[in-house]
């Protein structure tokens, strides 16, 4: 983990370096902002259901991390993104492109699709755009399943 606790018991982050936020080995949730937490509740559902989720929590988008990705990709053989912003340019794509060109394995994206958005109650948006933990539960699985086609 490239955070540490300082003296007040906050984490000190490291520009550049992604932060393993839960270890895992059947699948990588890689995630940034508020969609880190919901990662984690994801992964949590999801050890209920036998799958081991590792979450990554990308904070640094410039310098990206490529080594943790890589190396998430190396050893677990799926990733999902989540973010809550748009999938075209976004964190994922960048994490696509890196995949690709390294370790190509089943990815799947959860995101904002190319459309203007509406403002209102933070939690009925995350509904309403399929930004919840349990959006990334289904990616998850769709992942898993295009891992065992794949092998």
């Amino acid at each position: 983990m490239s955070a540490q606790g300082n003296h007040r018991g906050f984490l000190k982050f490291t520009i550049g370096q992604a932060i393993t936020a839960r270890e895992g080995t059947d699948l990588t949730i890689v995630a940034n902002g508020m969609m880190v937490a919901a990662s984690l509740d994801a992964a949590q559902t999801l050890s209920e259901e036998g799958i081991d989720a590792r979450v990554i929590d990308l904070h640094t988008l410039r310098p990206m991390d490529k080594a943790t990705i890589i190396k998430a990709a190396r050893e677990t053989g799926a990733i999902v993104t989540a973010e809550e912003h748009l999938l075209h340019g976004g964190m994922g794509a960048n994490v696509a492109r890196i995949v690709a060109e390294s370790t190509p394995v089943p990815m799947r994206f959860v995101g904002l699709a190319d459309t203007y958005v509406e403002s209102g109650d933070p939690d009925d948006l995350l509904l309403k755009y399929h930004l919840t933990a349990h959006d990334i539960e289904e990616k998850a699985r769709e992942v898993l399943a295009a891992k065992r086609q794949a092998i």
